[in-house]
């Protein structure tokens, strides 16, 4: 089959041009239609279940919501974990689903089950409801909205117009999920009703209540007919200003004078009860969107649409308010892909001048060439058809050196045999040099694509982030294979019209003297030389377990993000009080460009953080602008001792915005290590945790330590006494409806102001809802028209109880986090675990478990350990079958250990620790290692054949398969140069695959040049050995 389509290709060769010319047309078109991205997404499926439920503390949140969802949620199909916080206000159940299952399909099952767990949870309580569709990449563009220099604005007008002006567009936009808003304050109607009035009127809350909602509605009556027209019935009752709720009566006196809501209370506009503000440069409070990206869209397509509607929102905002963006996620994508772009642009460049200074003949080099672009196009339609999205790891590793081995295996021979001379026509020749390297070039893809088959193994997050690449190179390689069995052969029928003379290049011409001195010492030492290469390979095994270990490189992406930890008990004034002092702080620093504060979480939740819980962007200027650190670990640190000095009340940790919000979704922490423990009372995992937290803290390497914040939180907890409720005839409900009404009052209905809404609360006036004595004297009315303090009818007191209940796997859990700076992840956790296991110990019952990116580590680790050998074994069959010789399967094997020795001690000469990057740059390097020595045996085995002697043929042959041992080597390894030692954005990833991948091929091409030729010998030699004691032995049996 392969012979056949290399002579149709020579045969119809316009016809084949014509199909490259297609091919061409539709990989450009693909190009324009590839999702870009700075990286793969790597957030597993899943469906976040979220509540708002604005009065009921954490315990209550997860008997009443959270634990009801967990049970419904469990028995779903492909469910692999179901984790959950419940806190003030909220609950946040997040579903995750094995990555075979499809995320809309997820959604629906979701979907079933909680319209039965709606049944369960009272409507008052909270509806549960799905979170937007969206991913850790899913925070896209983020902006503030502010006044106009001189301007004014309350918080109030500016929330208004980011709800209802800028959000409603916004949403608008394909492939937009959600627009999340923070900050200023949300508006509503508010009758702020005063307890003294309503006793002198000798009226309860609940009649104020009622008569507000029976005075704010409209209602439809149908239709009428009048002569031969149709009227629809409508009544109008829906106020429309504070003065018409004010005028509301409520009662009529015994002489006929009405009591209004006026005289009972004050009407006005005011704010919801918030959890949360955001803060900007140490200026104070700003209101600020965030644009969520749909799962599976192009982001870089998606920000272009974002600001283009933004350009047509801003001609509708009001003159004195102004739109302005402060995070761009399209700016990290063209940094990364420019990397790409410029490594794969100066390996390409270098892998031509390679071919052109080793090849000899610039039109060969030409043409293997242009096989580089065209198997990127044939990728590109690939890419697009099995959607994986462009980015730093699916084109970032692409090593050119590989695409074009086949190609250059077939230009090196046909211009080896048209330079010898040849009786046959050109074409004949090119069509027979072809013919005989077809096979080997099918082999020689076979074994690099077997070589990737390990990634695809790969799940969970180094799955994701790993698959795209071996799709890619893949692809790529397939398409080098198909132009090289067609498009190379049919170009060279046209440009090769006759024999040529074939000069060697410099490059040769200098190496080959100096290695056929190399390879004659080598054959005369040939034990010493065995002896370097075993002592080379001991030594590795020894270096390698103190390289350390990490999961993959963190990619910088040029900005900050920082996380402040307060006590559970702070205020949200207090808390926007340090986020100032912090954001002050920063600003000190010349590196830092912009500070934004989140704090605690927005009106309509979609984050589970408390008022104590703050997240900072830092914006940051190039790093060639950076004057008071030299790199992001240096600046990182010296920020966190500033803030420790300067704002001594909280606790700091720091990250990336992309890796902050992809660690918290896949691990539900945002560190990079996570030690949960596991166990039922509360009380008990705290006590544990924290003795876990001092003894972590003092391993080194430990930075920002801290102890998921689960007690601490001040109640007024207000418990009615059975007995005097009941003496009075009054019920529980009417004291929870008082406690309701004190601070968050109840909804009353709405107003609309146009197409915006607004909701009407009654609740008490402010001062009154502040002072815990008022509260105290607050009356209820009984059913005989007696008014009862509260607290004769309850008990009222102020107690600590939970500020949060996480749970996972359905049971509570509580988390000790931390970042690992100045040394590999690897090494701090087996330390840690020692030290843990040495000094805790545990409850009954209760366990700890690691998360976050130590369990990514493992579980990759632990799948490439079994996978790994099988792709060797299965290489090791392919060679078995093609030589047909256990020996020569062996002898060709040695060459991944030996390339390997040059990957570790590369990696220990950078010093860099393992990971997963560089796990890759093994795989990919153990294909090449084979290929070298399966082209030099190949030749030897066929001088052998011809009947020369073994040392002849031996050293002959090595000599000859110099230039494409050489080609191959230079070829892959300089296709990899500059992102070894690129130090632009995302080029972090790439480093320790490139490194890994250079030293190998010098240590194996190397070896393979000046040791294969020794183990050939000494093979053959104790296989004539084997032969000759066997003969002997059969001598002596037949002997009389």
């Amino acid at each position: 089959m392969i012979d056949s389509i290399i002579r149709f290709s020579v045969q119809q060769r316009l016809l084949v041009l014509l199909m490259v010319v297609f091919l061409a047309i539709a990989g450009a078109y693909s190009l324009q239609k590839l999702p870009i991205d700075a990286v793969p997404d790597i957030t597993n499926v899943q469906v976040q279940i979220l509540t708002s439920t604005p009065s009921l503390t954490p315990l209550d949140v997860e008997r009443q919501i959270t634990f009801p969802i967990e049970i419904a949620m469990s028995g779903l199909p492909g469910v692999e974990e179901i984790r959950s916080v419940s806190k003030f206000g909220i609950s946040v159940v997040t579903v995750v689903f094995s990555d075979a299952t499809d995320t809309y399909f997820a959604r629906s099952l979701v979907l079933e089950r909680l319209s039965q767990v709606r049944e369960q949870i009272p409507p008052s309580i909270g509806s549960p409801q799905m979170g937007p569709i969206s991913t850790g990449l899913g925070e896209i563009y983020q902006y503030e909205i502010r006044p106009q220099d001189g301007a004014k604005f309350d918080p109030i007008a500016l929330r208004t117009i980011q709800d209802w002006i800028v959000r409603r567009q916004l949403m608008s936009v394909s492939g937009v999920a959600e627009v999340n808003s923070y900050g200023g304050m949300k508006k509503q109607f508010q009758v702020r009703v005063d307890p003294a009035r309503l006793q002198s009127y000798d009226l309860s809350l609940r009649t104020v209540l009622t008569a507000v909602m029976q005075n704010n509605a409209n209602v439809g009556g149908a239709y009428i007919e009048h002569t031969g027209e149709q009227y629809l019935l409508r009544g109008v009752g829906l106020a429309s200003t504070t003065n018409e709720i004010g005028n509301i009566v409520v009662k009529t006196g015994i002489q006929g004078v009405p009591v209004y809501v006026r005289d009972l209370a004050d009407v006005i506009e005011g704010s919801e009860v918030r959890q949360g503000a955001t803060l900007a440069d140490g200026k104070g409070e700003i209101v600020a969107g965030i644009v969520m990206m749909l799962k599976g869209e192009n982001s870089r397509a998606v920000v272009e649409r974002v600001k283009e509607k933004i350009d047509q929102i801003k001609k509708t905002l009001p003159k004195e308010a102004q739109l302005v963006p402060f995070y761009d996620r399209s700016e990290l994508v063209d940094r990364t892909i420019h990397t790409v772009e410029s490594n794969l642009t100066e390996g390409a460049i270098l892998v031509i001048v390679v071919l052109l200074l080793v090849l000899g003949n610039w039109r060969g080099a030409l043409l293997v060439s242009s096989v580089i672009p065209l198997s990127m196009l044939f990728a590109a339609i690939c890419m697009v058809s099995f959607k994986v999205s462009g980015n730093l790891m699916s084109l970032g590793a692409i090593d050119f050196g590989l695409i074009v081995d086949g190609a250059v295996v077939m230009v090196e021979n046909t211009v080896r045999r048209l330079a010898h001379g040849s009786k046959d026509l050109p074409e004949q020749t090119v069509l027979s040099a072809c013919l005989e390297v077809g096979k080997p070039v099918v082999f020689a893809v076979a074994i690099i694509a077997i070589v990737y088959l390990p990634i695809f193994s790969l799940t969970g997050v180094e799955g994701k982030m790993f698959k795209p690449m071996s799709l890619t190179i893949v692809f790529a390689l397939a398409g080098s294979l198909l132009l090289s069995l067609t498009y190379v052969p049919a170009m060279m029928s046209l440009i090769y019209r006759k024999n040529i003379d074939e000069k060697e290049s410099i490059v040769l011409k200098v190496a080959r003297p100096l290695y056929e001195k190399a390879l004659n010492l080598a054959l005369l030492y040939r034990l010493q030389v065995i002896s370097v290469a075993v002592a080379m390979l001991i030594l590795s095994a020894i270096t390698f377990p103190l390289l350390g270990a990490e999961f993959i490189p963190r990619l910088d992406e040029g900005s900050l993000a920082a996380q402040i930890q307060q006590l559970p008990s702070v205020s949200l004034s207090q808390s926007i009080r340090t986020a100032s002092d912090t954001e002050k702080t920063l600003l000190t620093f010349p590196e830092v460009t912009k500070v934004v504060s989140k704090i605690g979480r927005a009106e309509v939740a979609t984050d589970p953080m408390g008022v104590d819980t703050c997240d900072l962007y830092i914006g940051l200027k190039p790093k060639d602008q950076w004057t008071s650190a030299k790199d992001r670990e240096e600046l990182v640190t010296k920020m966190a001792e500033a803030l420790n000095k300067r704002v001594p009340q909280a606790v700091f940790s720091f990250s990336q915005p992309v890796e902050l919000r992809t660690a918290e979704l896949i691990a539900g922490v945002k560190s990079d290590i996570a030690i949960k423990i596991f166990g039922q009372d509360m009380d008990k995992l705290r006590e544990v945790a924290e003795h876990i937290n001092r003894i972590v803290g003092k391993v080194p390497g430990a930075a920002d330590v801290k102890v998921e914040q689960v007690a601490g939180l001040p109640q007024l907890s207000i418990k009615p006494n059975r007995d005097a409720i009941s003496r009075y005839g009054i019920n529980v409900s009417d004291v929870n409806e008082l406690v309701e009404s004190i601070i968050a009052g109840k909804e009353a209905g709405s107003i609309y102001e146009g197409e915006q809404k607004f909701d009407v609360v009654v609740r008490l006036k402010e001062p009154v809802n502040q002072n815990i004595d008022t509260i105290k004297n607050l009356l209820i009315t009984a059913p005989n028209g007696a008014r009862i303090p509260l607290d004769q009818l309850a008990q009222i007191t102020l107690e600590e109880g939970p500020a949060q209940i996480s749970r996972e796997d359905r049971q509570r859990r509580i988390v000790v986090e931390l970042n690992v700076r100045g040394r590999d992840i690897g090494s701090f956790v087996a330390e840690a675990q020692r030290a843990i296991n040495s000094s805790v110990h545990l409850p009954e019952g209760y366990y700890i478990t690691w998360g976050g990116q130590f369990e990514n580590l493992q579980r990759a680790s632990a799948t490439l350990l079994l996978v790994v050998p099988l792709a060797l074994l299965l290489i090791f069959v392919l060679l078995f079958m093609t030589f047909g010789s256990m020996r020569q399967a062996l002898l060709i094997y040695t060459g991944i250990p030996f390339a390997v020795v040059g990957g570790i001690f590369a990696l220990a000469l950078r010093g860099m620790p393992f990971s997963i990057s560089a796990g890759v740059g093994f795989i990919a390097l153990s294909g090449v290692a084979v290929l070298n020595g399966v082209v030099m045996v190949s030749y030897i085995n066929s001088l052998r054949h011809e009947g020369m002697a073994l040392a002849e043929a031996v050293r002959i042959g090595a000599e000859t398969r110099l230039r494409p041992v050489l080609m191959t080597a230079l070829v892959a390894s300089l296709g990899f140069v500059p992102m070894a030692f690129s130090a632009s954005a995302g080029s972090e990833v790439q480093r320790p695959l490139a490194t890994v991948v250079i030293g190998g091929l010098f240590t194996s091409s190397l070896l393979t040049l000046l040791l294969l030729p020794n183990l050939y010998i000494w093979f053959n030699q104790q296989k004539k050995r084997n032969e000759q004691t066997v003969a002997d032995d059969q001598t002596v049996e037949v002997a009389p």
